[in-house]
């Protein structure tokens, strides 16, 4: 059995828990994480029937709401 002493123990203790938490620091760090998307006030519909909120970033002028199916447009009321 190796004989250590008390202060040498939880040195070596501090030691390897410090070095734990940067290994875990350092490959959390490496992950790479999906960026969100900035959305655009242009993207973002309300419905002028049921007043639903919706995203439809392919359109610029008429959209359909997915909840109803009713056209809205972007002058008249689509926002």
């Amino acid at each position: 059995m190796i004989k250590l002493e008390f202060e040498i123990a939880v040195f070596l203790y501090l030691l390897l828990t410090i070095f734990g938490f940067f290994g875990l620091w350092f490959l959390f760090s490496k992950i790479e994480v999906p960026r969100q998307r900035k959305m655009d006030l242009e993207s973002i519909w309300q419905c002028s029937i049921c007043t639903y909120i919706y995203v439809d970033s392919k359109h610029k002028k008429l959209s359909v709401c997915p909840r109803c199916g009713s056209y809205n447009d972007r002058e008249g009321g689509g926002h």
